[in-house]
């Protein structure tokens, strides 16, 4: 089954880190945060990718061009008749990657659309190159297949960012939670779509799949939700990307399912 990662986006909330690279070759813990994202899907026997480039996109290119130089040791003959003998292996080994240029300026459903031709089986999965999660992909995917639907997307209670007062009216301060857990949920990518979703993505490189095609398929009865009630972060800004490298130092990573 193929997973299509969305990387082409431009990243402006955290201008730091994506002023010189796209977002999801951010490093966490000396990695970019698509080889993380990549990995647990791997930890669940999905090792068919296809990423969806744009926005700096040759530095994604160059990335897995050099991935078993940069990840390895290896003897290299210079000259004419150059060899590279590589020495070790590393955990990627059966990693198959499609890197598909899918316009600068495309948005998230133009995207998809645009590898349409990639895929081959009748159920595909999708996500951002942005969110790491401690998700189980089994039970999302059985949960897809269960409800027979043509999508499905992964929601998530947020946490607020900021300190929540409940006041009374002379502004005595009742109560006091620091960045508690928020009611209602929203969605966190990680979604399972059928083929049929490529019917829904209409409007060329400006459809944006989180309006009209997910709006529509809700008003069709054909979107459901599979709760995940663990760990997911999303790495929007500069802050996150601050947060996800401390947790990744501190040995205490929640996405780091594998071993």
């Amino acid at each position: 089954m193929k997973v299509v990662i969305l990387c082409g986006g431009l990243g402006t909330r955290m201008r730091e880190e994506t002023e010189y690279r796209p977002k999801p070759m951010v490093d966490v813990g000396g990695r970019p945060v698509l080889w993380h994202i990549m990995k647990t899907y791997a930890q669940f026997g999905f090792h068919d990718f296809v990423l969806c480039l744009g926005y700096k996109g040759q530095m994604i290119k160059e990335y897995f061009l050099n991935y078993e130089a940069l990840n390895n040791d290896f003897t290299i003959q210079l000259g004419a008749s150059d060899q590279i003998q590589y020495h070790g292996g590393h955990a990627e080994q059966d990693f198959t990657v499609t890197l598909v240029d899918t316009g600068q300026e495309t948005m998230t459903g133009g995207r998809i659309k645009r590898i349409e031709r990639f895929i081959d089986d009748d159920t595909f999965m999708v996500t951002y190159g942005d969110g790491l999660a401690d998700i189980n992909l089994d039970k999302l995917l059985a949960f897809h297949h269960a409800h027979g639907k043509l999508a499905t997307l992964t929601t998530v209670q947020p946490y607020s960012r900021f300190g929540i007062l409940d006041l009374d009216e002379r502004g005595r301060v009742a109560s006091f939670a620091e960045k508690p857990q928020l009611e209602g949920w929203i969605a966190a990518g990680y979604f399972v779509f059928n083929r049929g979703i490529f019917e829904h993505l209409r409007g060329g490189d400006d459809c944006i799949l989180e309006r009209a095609p997910l709006e529509r398929l809700a008003m069709e009865g054909e979107l459901m939700a599979y709760r995940h009630s663990d760990f997911f972060f999303a790495m929007d800004t500069y802050r996150d990307y601050k947060a996800l490298n401390e947790m990744w130092d501190q040995g205490t990573a929640p996405w780091k399912v594998w071993e």
